[in-house]
């Protein structure tokens, strides 16, 4: 796998003026990354379930294949072909198929692309999949979304002002400690500095650090746990940010869905299992 470290200071330098941070692809990058015979660490998996709030098991999380593969990812979204630069993009959405479950003495062969380059009403969103096989059959597919913000529209017109969805009743509340941004990162491979530094949430725009939105989806899976089927989907879209230190109430729908919100109601993640 590619060294994480090395790639976010790949991005820092490339948003600079004259290397790299000029206008950028029309397109995505037409290349596909692979990596094979990725095995779990045990301790890496235990570190993670714990950060996360899963039980420690030998069967993976649905999120932690996505861990794993990430610096691919990554690797990809620093290519110079990548429409949309690393440094403030915005991870708006995620899909998370499990076809069966995998267990921890198995390898996974990665692959990694991007698709479904498109408008957004403040820029531009792209979707990057990331693939898990075992000995040729997938197991495990990832897709996020990523939106790009820029200074003018995207070219897909204002969006429609959707309501708000609904609260659910309060199954339980968390306090998220100011650890949680950095807890993350560590078994994430994910320092944004947004989620790990008060200086740099405040260059992009926030006042103090934010959760990343990987772990609220697998903070929510966790309380989901006895619930899950061996094969599913289940998809999170990303709303306002959880600020680090905050209170949030994790809510059911009847329809399969999960929530989470602050104390006023507003979500900062809405989901469902299918």
């Amino acid at each position: 796998m590619p060294a994480a470290g090395a790639l976010y200071r790949r991005a820092l330098l490339g948003a600079l003026p004259g290397l790299g941070g000029g206008r950028r692809s029309a397109g995505v990058p037409a290349v596909e990354l692979a990596v094979g015979g990725i095995a779990v660490d045990r301790t890496h998996l235990a570190d993670y379930d714990r950060v996360c709030g899963f039980r420690l098991t030998d069967r993976l999380p649905a999120t932690f294949p996505h861990v794993m593969g990430f610096p691919l990812a990554l690797r990809l979204m620093t290519t110079p072909a990548f429409p949309i630069p690393l440094t403030g993009v915005v991870h708006v959405g995620n899909r998370i198929t499990v076809h069966r479950p995998v267990t921890t003495d198995e390898t996974l062969d990665f692959r990694a692309y991007a698709e479904n380059l498109r408008p957004h009403d403040r820029g531009r969103q792209v979707d990057v999949v990331l693939v898990g096989s075992v000995d040729g059959a997938e197991v495990w597919r990832g897709v996020s979304t990523y939106l790009g913000r820029e200074g003018k529209r995207g070219g897909g017109g204002r969006r429609e002002q959707a309501g708000r969805p609904a609260t659910p009743a309060d199954s339980a509340r968390w306090r998220v400690d100011p650890r949680v941004g950095t807890d993350y990162a560590r078994v994430s491979g994910d320092h944004n500095p947004i989620h790990t530094s008060r200086l740099g949430a405040r260059l992009f725009g926030f006042p103090r650090p934010i959760a990343h939105g990987m772990w609220s989806k697998a903070r929510c899976l966790a309380a989901l746990e006895n619930r899950l089927p061996d094969a599913y989907t289940v998809e999170v879209a990303f709303k306002l940010p959880v600020p680090l230190p905050s209170t949030v109430s994790f809510g059911l729908l009847p329809d399969g869905g999960f929530a989470l919100h602050d104390s006023r109601g507003r979500p900062h993640l809405a989901g469902l299992v299918r």
